[in-house]
């Protein structure tokens, strides 16, 4: 059941990918909705794993990979949208690339092994996908004026904890011990 949630997200990808590209691909309302699916689900199938007692190492990496193709597919259509600066789909391709290879080479884990930023940066990354598709509904003037200075604000400040986790990561070997 667990994996039958992330696969859920998974199928969500694209759609969410391409209205965030267009925004007249779907509803704003309906693009909202896709997001909530997709944060439910991410929320739900790990909850749905340990009460299950099928959690496992597959289903980690299953989820970690799902979150990571949907939020940087979203990210990358906001980016070719113009809503976001395009350098942060391709920072977070990195910072996950780095992620596996130094869990599964450098730590020599059989799973993945999450750092404190890079997991808080995993959770945030949904937000200015979020701003987005709110920024698409009308609402009054405030808040509309407000959101568009919000999602370049998040964006930034998303760059800035990527490039840290990328850093961090890359000098956690001389904090190893022997």
């Amino acid at each position: 059941m667990a994996n039958f949630l992330t696969g859920i997200r998974l199928l969500l990808a694209v759609p969410s990918a391409m209205a965030f590209a267009r925004s007249d691909f779907i509803s704003a309302f309906m693009l909202l909705g896709l997001l909530f699916a997709a944060i439910a689900t991410d929320y739900f199938d790990g909850i749905v794993a340990r009460k299950t007692n099928t959690a496992s190492v597959r289903g980690q990496v299953f989820d970690h990979s799902t979150d990571f193709l949907f939020v940087t597919s979203g990210l990358a259509g906001a980016a070719y949208a113009g809503a976001i600066n395009p350098l942060l789909p391709i920072l977070i391709v990195v910072a996950f690339l780095q992620y596996v290879l130094d869990s599964y080479f450098f730590y020599r884990e059989k799973q993945l092994h999450m750092s404190f930023l890079g997991r808080w940066n995993g959770i945030f990354y949904f937000v200015p996908l979020l701003l987005i598709a709110l920024s698409r509904i009308e609402f009054n003037v405030a808040i509309n004026d407000f959101l568009p200075a919000s999602i370049v604000l998040m964006g930034y400040l998303l760059l800035l904890s990527t490039v840290a986790s990328i850093i961090d990561r890359a000098i956690a070997p001389l904090r190893v011990k022997h």
